[in-house]
């Protein structure tokens, strides 16, 4: 819109207001000048232009150019995942004096996929996890968990209703509908398969195997679809169910079988970290003692008892159990 004092003089206006608006001269004049400024200011530029919001990228602030990052494979909610290992978090950077912040993929696959990009320093993950980021993408392990039960295995359980009278044994699960936490869930499914298949059960007598919807919290969920009637049996990894006490009646959860036992947790190193970083981060986590009252809240909090020293040929048995199942999870 052209300016309006291009068109009419500033004396024409002045008279047409005063007959118009019986105000006094000056203060048309200054009612004048401000719409004036107002209408020239509306006229600059070359109108709206439009912003394409799908071009975004995330601007990284130098606190996190520079930080070391520590991922847990999302198996519970992100809140739960924080829970558990911001003391671990805080420990390790406090006793290595290295900047460490916990970062939170959404999925499994996305846990894998930020290692292979180098957004993921120290993954702790499941050990079929650990297999395919250290086969696929060079990340080499350097500690594993002592379990709650001191152990430095863990299994997965095979859970249905208290009140399911259909399902009394593991045969009964054949024509039922199955949820699993994840294709690449150690306990959460593959070592669930394998316990199936050892009792003469294939993944073709189950009437519909599914896994656990959304980004996070896939143990919660399969626990909560059992509870609901939403699946007929799920399966989880030992020591969900105390998780999930607060949201699910767990007298209404009966444990109908568990797997055999499978080497730990892994905490692995993305390729081409330092060395000298990656055994620093090594032997905080190895000097964490349970008889220590601060380290006891670092650890419980974590739900583990102690971590030990790990390599890359402890979890061959994985390695095995996945070629003789024929898994690949997301290969």
């Amino acid at each position: 819109m052209p300016c309006l004092l291009d068109f009419l003089s500033f004396n024409a206006i002045i008279s047409e207001m005063k007959s118009r608006f019986p105000l006094p001269a000056g203060i048309l004049i200054w009612v004048l000048l401000a719409v004036g400024c107002f209408l020239f200011a509306c006229d600059q530029g070359d109108g709206v232009k439009k912003v394409d919001l799908s071009h975004r990228r995330q601007i990284q602030t130098p606190t996190e150019l520079d930080s070391l990052t520590y991922a847990c494979l999302p198996q519970y909610s992100h809140r739960v995942s924080f829970a558990r290992h911001h003391l671990m978090v805080s420990y390790i950077a406090e006793k290595t004096g290295l900047a460490i912040r916990q970062v939170f993929p959404d999925t499994f696959k996305e846990h894998m996929q930020m290692v292979r990009d180098g957004k993921i320093d120290i993954s702790f993950s499941n050990p079929l996890v650990y297999t395919r980021i250290a086969d696929h993408y060079q990340a080499r392990a350097f500690a594993r968990i002592v379990e709650k039960s001191k152990s430095p295995t863990f299994r997965g359980q095979i859970i249905c209703r208290a009140d399911n009278k259909a399902i009394e044994n593991l045969q009964d699960c054949k024509g039922k509908r199955w949820m699993a936490v994840d294709p690449a869930s150690a306990a959460g499914y593959l070592f669930a398969l394998d316990h199936f298949i050892k009792n003469g059960i294939s993944k073709s007598d189950f009437q519909n195997i599914s896994f656990a919807p959304g980004p996070g919290g896939k143990q919660e969920t399969v626990v909560q679809a059992v509870y609901l009637g939403q699946a007929d049996i799920g399966s989880i990894r030992e020591g969900t169910l105390e998780l999930v006490k607060d949201r699910v009646d767990l007298p209404a959860i009966r444990i109908l079988d568990q797997t055999r036992a499978f080497p730990s947790w892994v905490y692995a190193a993305r390729k081409d970290l330092e060395t000298e970083v990656v055994e620093k981060i090594r032997q905080a986590l190895l000097e964490l003692n349970p008889e220590n009252a601060d380290h006891q809240k670092i650890l419980q909090k974590a739900h583990f008892n102690a971590v030990i020293p790990a390599q890359d040929a402890d979890f061959d048995d994985i390695r095995r159990l996945l070629e003789k199942i024929g898994e690949n999870a997301y290969e």
